[in-house]
């Protein structure tokens, strides 16, 4: 992708270092921010995992999404990027461990993650697969799917969240409402400003909690019940078991993850300002699938890098990896730490959405920043426009019509940000671009 020449909104560049206790704070935010529980406690109900499973899975999710996001964070892809459990697999993790038993999932998830490491280093192909085949216009319009393909679960989570439906939407108005007065507050440029960017995330979900207990749908209990301190082990739920039909199905899996973490990189790239080389690429593959790799190794699922974050940076301001760092550290924390963890379980879903649900405004503005720079001519407005109607057609598709499709063609449609960016890719490609571009790039070239 070209840098970005847009203006950005960010006050501290990626590499300038801030104060440690400013990085927890911020750290903080993009964990609180995240609903990364959500992917484990859906996989471990499909796995039918016990009560006490379930809350170890969690445990070391969280800790394979710190370990994760430290590896990306300080030697792959070295942008401000928090790793979380993709959604994407949880259909085929189920497939597989319903026929084959624990053990394959985890046998399975190793293989798949060295490929993507593999491509990324010794190999060098990643970059340049993705400098030929994603241009500007592909680069923005995935970013933008990226959010509206998050906008109906924000909706979907808050009504179907335990409680009063009319509650949840008020709770989830008041966490967006406290979120955008502190993004205004934060317009100026010192003083009060810097401060309510700063802990907007933070502000918005105790306000939302505190409104959510007078509904009484705040509670605590599971903080009381869980352990101060809990040892992480290799395999922890039984010896891997290597299948070959199980192995392919997550290596066709990764590679829809990987297209999926690669917009997430767009993402950041265009809020940050911070230009996507081939180095920086190759490295970002590498650490992705070195991530992956170490946190099956803990009892972990696949990680990809959140969009949500890259919408907190640009909400916040600061770009810095130190508060990135920090939230791996903090989430290494969660992991090691089941009272931590399930005192983040406990901030009810329609609190999290509100402020989710701004943040996905926050992903959909940079994509759109990126792709006005380009002329929307009938060819451009195919390319963009097609794509994004297939991801909301993704995103509302009937589960009895999902269940019904062979698995592969499930594992894609499961994801609108697969189908978009897929579709987005093959446009781009087969779509041959206006005569009139075609006349100016070659007059370009011979000036």
């Amino acid at each position: 992708m070209e840098p970005n020449a847009q203006k950005t909104n960010i006050t501290v560049g990626v590499d300038e270092k801030i104060s440690w206790g400013k990085a927890a704070l911020l750290g903080m935010q993009h964990v609180l921010a995240m609903d990364l529980y959500i992917a484990p406690i859906i996989i471990a109900g499909l796995l039918a995992l016990d009560t006490m499973n379930t809350t170890f899975f969690i445990q070391m999710c969280f800790l394979a999404a710190g370990v994760a996001t430290l590896i990306q964070t300080i030697g792959g892809l070295r942008l401000p990027v928090v790793q979380g459990p993709s959604y994407v697999p949880i259909g085929a993790l189920a497939a597989i461990g319903g026929k084959l038993g624990l053990g394959a999932v985890f046998g399975s998830l190793l293989p798949g993650a060295l490929l993507i490491a593999i491509l990324g280093y010794p190999l060098k192909v990643f970059a340049k697969t993705v400098k030929k085949i994603i241009p500007p216009l592909v680069g923005g319009t995935v970013i933008v799917i990226v959010g509206i393909s998050l906008m109906p679960s924000v909706f979907n989570s808050i009504y179907s969240s335990p409680g009063n439906v009319g509650h949840n939407v008020l709770i989830a108005f008041v966490s967006a409402a406290v979120l955008i007065i502190c993004i205004l507050l934060g317009r100026k440029a010192k003083g009060y400003g810097t401060f309510f960017r700063l802990v907007s995330v933070i502000l918005a979900i105790v306000v939302g909690t505190i409104t959510a207990s007078f509904f009484g749908t705040v509670d605590f209990s599971a903080v009381k019940s869980a352990s101060w301190f809990s040892l992480p082990s290799f395999f922890p739920f039984g010896k891997p078991i290597f299948d070959l039909q199980a192995i392919l199905t997550m290596v066709f899996i990764y590679m829809i993850i990987l297209i999926e973490t690669t917009g997430t990189w767009f993402v950041v790239s265009t809020v940050t300002g911070k230009e996507l080389d081939e180095e920086r690429l190759n490295k970002a593959s590498f650490g992705e699938g070195l991530g992956c790799f170490v946190g099956s190794l803990f009892g972990g699922t696949p990680m990809t890098g959140y969009s949500s974050n890259a919408g907190i940076i640009a909400i916040t301001g600061v770009a810095s990896r130190m508060a990135i760092i920090a939230a791996g550290i903090i989430l290494i924390g969660l992991g090691l730490i089941p009272k931590l963890s399930a005192l983040i379980t406990c901030i009810p879903q329609p609190v999290i959405q509100g402020i989710f649900g701004v943040v996905c405004v926050a992903i959909v503005m940079n994509g759109l920043k990126v792709i006005q720079i380009v002329e929307i001519d009938d060819r451009n407005m195919i390319v963009i426009g097609v794509p994004i109607l297939l991801t909301i057609g993704a995103v509302v598709l009937p589960k009895e019509i999902l269940n019904s499709v062979p698995d592969f063609a499930n594992y894609i449609l499961s994801s609108g940000t697969a189908v978009g960016a897929i579709a987005v890719l093959l446009l781009n490609l087969i779509v041959p671009p206006e005569k009139k571009a075609v006349s100016a790039n070659k007059a370009e070239s011979l000036t």
